[in-house]
């Protein structure tokens, strides 16, 4: 299953044809040291190597390290050096020109992506060195058909399938503080996705807090319901390199998050939707996530609040 991962990273063209063009960018043939963070099978080190890097330190903690060493060997990529274990925890690593790193998920920082690079803009990268990526912005936009929606709300139909009555609303509430990894069509989001907001934003060229927050606010011009959130993120891979999980962009291995509401909300014309995001991820306790979700009406006194979190979606 670990080698299927990376297969779907490897297959991912768009993933692969951005990170090379960041490269390309900044490697200086003969004269540039880069270390690859979380190098997996080591096709980023690999490019790095073949775009002429004079030498490219390539970390990996997983046991996929040992495919990269062969695969190494195998292609004579003689300028690559395998380290194995976690980039954070190397002692007094060697100094790079280039940090490259892909350790992004479909939640951007779910893969501890903050603590990695507060670390190696620290102790892996060179004073004016350059980090890729240099920064990630988090999206979020309502999701207003119900496609997602009603797929969770399964509990509320059990009863009917079988001609019993059933209550199981407890359950049915679990579901509702999860996040899901799915692929939104730009149709069920608000304004076709064009009332994306962004919630988030990290620079890693600063030292960065694991915890995030962040907001989106919409005033409907029109009746809609919302049935929670979508989530995506873009990374600046360069000055003018992006890779977007965007549902309006070009599809990736990566998907979009859907973060449910606990009830469908219905809003009149004139009517403001507030979200709220809060995120902490570490090495040690995981990814835990928040979010709310706010209607004031057109008088703005706040006439809906529904609350979320992983927390509550969790079997006791």
């Amino acid at each position: 299953m670990r080698i299927e991962y990376h297969r779907t990273l490897i297959a991912d063209h768009v993933r692969l044809a951005a990170y090379r063009d960041a490269l390309a960018r900044v490697i200086r043939k003969g004269e540039t040291v880069v270390a690859d963070i979380g190098t997996g099978t080591g096709i980023l080190a690999f490019i790095a190597a073949k775009l002429g890097a004079k030498k490219v330190y390539a970390y990996e903690m997983a046991e996929i390290g040992a495919v990269a060493e062969r695969l190494r060997a195998l292609n004579r990529v003689r300028a690559v050096e395998l380290v194995p274990g976690r980039s954070t925890e190397i002692l007094d690593p060697p100094r790079a020109d280039v940090v490259v790193t892909e350790t992004l998920g479909n939640f951007a920082l779910e893969e501890n992506l903050v603590e990695t690079m507060n670390d190696a803009r620290a102790r892996h990268l060179k004073p004016g060195g350059v980090l890729i990526p240099g920064s990630v912005e988090q999206f979020v936009c309502p999701v207003v058909a119900p496609r997602l929606y009603d797929d969770l709300a399964a509990w509320d139909r059990v009863g009917t399938a079988v001609g019993l009555e059933f209550d199981l609303s407890p359950a049915r509430v679990m579901s509702m503080n999860n996040v899901y990894i799915r692929t939104l069509r730009p149709d069920e989001l608000l304004e076709r996705g064009a009332a994306a907001r962004v919630w988030d934003s990290v620079d890693f060229k600063a030292s960065n807090r694991l915890a995030r927050k962040g907001s989106g606010e919409w005033t409907f011009r029109s009746p809609a319901t919302v049935y929670g959130l979508a989530i995506w993120w873009s990374a600046a891979l360069g000055p003018d390199v992006t890779l977007a999980t965007s549902p309006l962009g070009a599809p990736t291995h990566w998907e979009q998050l859907f973060f449910p509401a606990l009830e469908p909300i219905r809003l009149a014309a004139g009517e403001m939707l507030t979200a709220e995001i809060r995120t902490k991820t570490s090495e040690e306790a995981g990814t835990d996530i928040a979010w709310s979700l706010a209607v004031n009406g057109a008088r703005g006194r706040e006439r809906v609040r529904q609350a979320m979190s992983l927390a509550k979606g969790f079997l006791p």
